[in-house]
């Protein structure tokens, strides 16, 4: 770039407006967020933009309050129209935003869409889950509608590029199958939950075993019960013990995934020291996973980032982007189907992961940052001669994250509580058998997470 352009760059100050699931319990979505905008910190610098003239202000996707979704009342739209209308730049980063099919976030993301484009603001979309195209699912038709308006210029995804290019099908917008942002976390997060070096002598390998909610099979259409998860987390357990393994149990945060976990230990005689029963932030998930040798997990962040490690998986497939993300990294075997969900050929295909050093094809890392170099440079109209950085040159320029502090984690605890407060005062409603049995459950998660605040 020119002495002239260069100035032009620092001169406009370029806001970007950041939507991931940034407040979202599963921490995985914190890593997405940190990663995203590493990664775009870093296309600024490849774009010759000063870091004081590229503003990123990061949200979260559900910018559309669910009271605006229920009433329809447009006041409610204020917060959203304020922040769009100023941003030069809307971006999507990494969340399930086209999910229709049990959640609501399709309709999220359509209305902030058709307010980009009142505002004529150019929106990209990198690196997002998707769920399948269907052309008669009034939902995904209406989702479709929203993403062929014109301020639509990119959209990326880590899973289903063939529903992405049915939805846009007769457009110019590009697409692209690209990686999740988060596997940059081992670079993002370099500084972050060293393991100590006495990890290395440890006599027997460390298996993390990541576990789920109960409901998470029903949602998706797999017949296993919140018993048959807890019957094959024992049997591992007890087959682990038998190979002369360790374990450690923990999850990615969430609310309902600890409950879970809570009740192996209440009631199913899991040792509460190889457990840790609250997540809260990134630091602490990419803590628990370098304790790790190597994983067994349900949550794909979970595996995700374990690769990003350099930690050996297995994941336990319960929806399509499991073994998509596992065949994109070259091991398509290392995603294990439901009907394989039993003890012993988990921890053998574990076992067999254990043996082998993670290779990272370095063309699929570059995916996601060569694609949001691209979007950026493209939607901000730069007269700009650059080209973009090798992926050498990305890991060397893209911003480490420092550790979260006092005051963002007790903000992350406390919106958890939030949800998790409403989330009990519903269940604790219920008169159906067993049910003093989970409000009890609910009661020592709420505790233990209220723990995390002295």
């Amino acid at each position: 770039m020119d002495a002239d352009a260069t100035n032009r760059a620092e001169l406009k100050k370029i806001r970007v407006l950041l939507l991931t699931n940034r407040d979202s319990d599963n921490v995985g979505d914190q890593i997405i967020e940190a990663t995203v905008i590493s990664l775009l910190r870093t296309v600024a610098r490849n774009l010759s933009i000063a870091d004081e003239s590229f503003e990123i202000s990061s949200r979260a996707a559900g910018i559309i309050s669910k009271k605006y979704l229920r009433t329809g009342d447009e006041s409610l739209l204020d917060p959203a129209r304020k922040a769009i209308s100023q941003a030069d730049l809307l971006i999507f980063g990494g969340a399930p935003l086209f999910n229709y099919k049990y959640q609501s976030f399709y309709r999220r993301t359509i209305r902030t869409v058709e307010l980009a484009q009142e505002y004529g603001v150019p929106t990209l979309f990198s690196s997002i889950g998707v769920e399948p195209y269907s052309d008669v699912d009034p939902r995904s038709q209406k989702l479709k509608s929203a993403l062929n308006l014109p301020v639509v210029r990119q959209i990326t995804t880590r899973d289903d590029l063939e529903s992405v290019q049915r939805y846009v099908a007769g457009t110019q917008i590009a697409t692209g199958l690209v990686a999740d942002p988060a596997v940059f976390a081992d670079k993002v997060f370099e500084n972050l939950g060293k393991p100590p070096v006495a990890k290395t002598k440890v006599a027997k390998p460390i298996v993390g075993l990541v576990v789920t909610r109960g409901g998470i099979f029903a949602d998706n259409g797999i017949d296993f019960t919140e018993g048959d998860q807890r019957e094959f987390w024992l049997g591992a357990i007890r087959l682990l013990e038998d190979r002369g393994y360790n374990y450690r149990l923990f999850t990615t945060g969430q609310f309902t995934d600890e409950i879970f976990l809570d009740s192996l230990v209440r009631h199913h005689g899991v040792p509460a020291k190889n457990v840790t029963f609250t997540v809260n932030s990134p630091d602490e998930l990419i803590q628990e996973l370098r304790k790790c040798d190597s994983v067994i997990a349900y949550r794909l962040h979970a595996s995700i980032t374990a690769f990003a490690l350099g930690i050996p998986s297995v994941g336990l497939s319960w929806n399509f982007k499991v073994p998509e993300f596992y065949r994109e990294i070259g091991y398509p075997e290392r995603a294990i189907d439901s009907t394989n969900w039993n003890p012993l050929h988990v921890v053998t295909a574990m076992e067999t992961a254990l043996k082998s050093e993670v290779k990272k094809e370095e063309g699929y890392l570059y995916t996601v940052y060569k694609a949001l170099y691209d979007g950026v440079k493209e939607a901000i109209a730069l007269d700009d001669s650059s080209t973009a950085y090798s992926l050498e040159e990305v890991f060397d320029v893209l911003p480490r994250s420092v550790k979260t502090s006092q005051r963002e984690y007790r903000a992350k605890v406390q919106r958890k509580l939030r949800r998790s407060y409403e989330f009990y005062a519903n269940r604790s409603k219920a008169e159906t058998k067993g049910a003093s049995k989970r409000v009890s459950l609910l009661r020592g998660v709420l505790r233990r997470i209220k723990q995390t605040l002295r």
